[in-house]
């Protein structure tokens, strides 16, 4: 039997900027099957939220793709899968790891055992530790509550974020400074996200800021979000001069995102931060590899019923010096404001990566889980962006002008890029965007093909 599996970003954003974090209202342990295979065991445990599972390793014993296919009729990509599928091994092999290099990642709440999880993931997929791994909050914390929903999807969240940002620039520092306050939709926790980033540039904390939230772009239509926009602006115009990449996962509801209350806009939306100008915003993709992490081809990431990666056209921002790039028939679709993703990554929580998790009240509930989102792309494109700037020898900074630069020959990019062609992230009655070749409003130029990525970014910056 197929199990579905989890998306941690929340739909606000999540991924990028979700509303309420998917999976973060993780049930409490539920019923369902337990399958054997050899000494280990899979148990589909409920997640309340849309009605997904999250799917859990019962014992402490990492998942190998070969079992989730043969089990679950579905992939788990561990870390050297998604390295070699998207040619980051031989730059690793290399000696590019990150050296040097500081990844940022800023969530509500944190994790109380995102350490030991971290260890625990890093033995189980022969990773070594983190130069320096710290965990900051500067502007106080709240006692870690399991059972509150929030709470729980945030951990969930920050795990995530981690772990994966460290898989794939594992020589690289990783600070994550965590808010006391839940961001949700429209303004509530952005304030706290913004000082805890300003926080990160006064204090030279890392050359890389990862951000798998975000909320609907029109919540912030108010005095109140205008102001909290533009703070952020000037915030991301001022890490831009200080040579800091900031990027945002694009979210997990595809065009249709939700208000305040939840409820969906009836006509095509877009996230923020993704949304932003000086943002590197990453969509999502379904990734089909084989058990070694052979690259076969990928699609748009959408599940058609109800999930899908964010993208399309800003409401609030004009269109960017960068995307005038672009050829004509993207300039229609424009119409001069700007659009998002700028790339791509992985995200189909049928196409999953594993997580551990220990936080979860309850005997045996620790261990791996399977799970997407667009929040997935955003932390491993910092871990990219951290071997790169090893590699260029320094931090290449706001990337978006590097992206399109490479983009507009079609040579190069077939080069640097997988282009993604098929799919589109429209949830009907709420129409979307098709991918296209090229330049696309889902899945931008595509995802990375890292080793020719990374030298021609040397290149550029020579």
């Amino acid at each position: 039997m197929l199990w579905p599996v989890c998306t941690t970003v929340r739909r606000h954003v999540s991924s990028s900027l979700l509303a309420v974090l998917l999976c973060s209202m993780l049930c409490l342990l539920s019923t369902s099957a337990t399958f054997a295979k050899g000494s280990s065991q899979i148990r589909a445990l409920s997640i309340v939220h849309g009605g997904r599972y999250a799917t859990q390793w019962r014992q402490s014993i990492a998942p190998t793709d070969v079992q989730c296919r043969v089990i679950l009729r579905v992939p788990c990509y561990s870390p050297q899968e998604m390295r070699n599928a998207y040619n980051l091994t031989p730059v690793l092999d290399a000696g590019f790891a990150g050296l040097g290099q500081t990844i940022v990642i800023i969530d509500s709440f944190g994790s109380p055992t995102v350490e030991e999880d971290l260890e625990q993931f890093d033995a189980d997929y022969g990773i070594p530790n983190p130069p320096s791994f710290q965990v900051l909050s500067p502007f106080g914390t709240v006692p870690f509550d399991a059972n509150n929903a929030e709470e729980a999807g945030w951990a969930i969240e920050t795990s995530l974020d981690v772990q994966w940002a460290h898989a794939m620039a594992p020589a690289a520092n990783i600070v994550l400074l965590t808010s006391p306050v839940s961001e949700t939709e429209g303004i509530q926790g952005m304030p706290q996200f913004l000082a805890l980033e300003q926080y990160a540039l006064d204090h030279h904390l890392g050359q890389i800021i990862s951000q798998s939230w975000g909320t609907t772009e029109n919540t912030l239509f108010t005095p109140d979000g205008r102001k909290i926009v533009n703070d952020f602006e000037t915030f991301y115009q001022k890490a831009a001069l200080a040579g800091v990449t900031v990027l945002a996962s694009a979210g997990d509801s595809g065009s249709a995102n939700p208000d305040v209350n939840l409820s969906t806009y009836p006509f095509p939306t877009v996230i923020y931060p993704a949304s932003s100008p000086w943002v590197t915003a990453v969509g999502g993709t379904s990734l089909h590899a084989d058990t070694n992490g052979n690259y076969q081809y990928e699609t748009v990431w959408n599940d058609g019923i109800g999930s899908a990666t964010g993208g399309g056209i800003s409401q609030t921002f004009a269109e960017p010096l960068y995307q005038r790039l672009l050829p004509p028939d993207d300039q229609k679709l424009l119409d001069g404001h700007r659009g998002i993703p700028d790339i791509a990554y992985n995200a189909d929580p049928s196409t999953a990566i594993p997580v551990f998790l220990s936080f979860l009240p309850g005997a045996g509930n620790q261990g791996y889980f399977l799970i997407g989102g667009t929040s997935e792309g955003s932390p491993q494109w910092a871990g990219l962006v951290a071997d790169a700037n090893q590699y260029v020898g320094h931090p290449l900074g706001f990337l978006n002008p590097y992206l399109y630069l490479l983009g507009a020959s079609k040579i190069t990019a077939s080069l640097v890029f997988h282009d993604i062609t098929s799919g589109n992230n429209a949830q009907p009655p709420v129409s979307g965007y098709d991918a296209t070749p090229g330049w696309d409003a889902v899945s931008g130029w595509g995802t990375p093909i890292v080793q020719p990525l990374l030298q021609t970014l040397a290149q550029l910056r020579e």
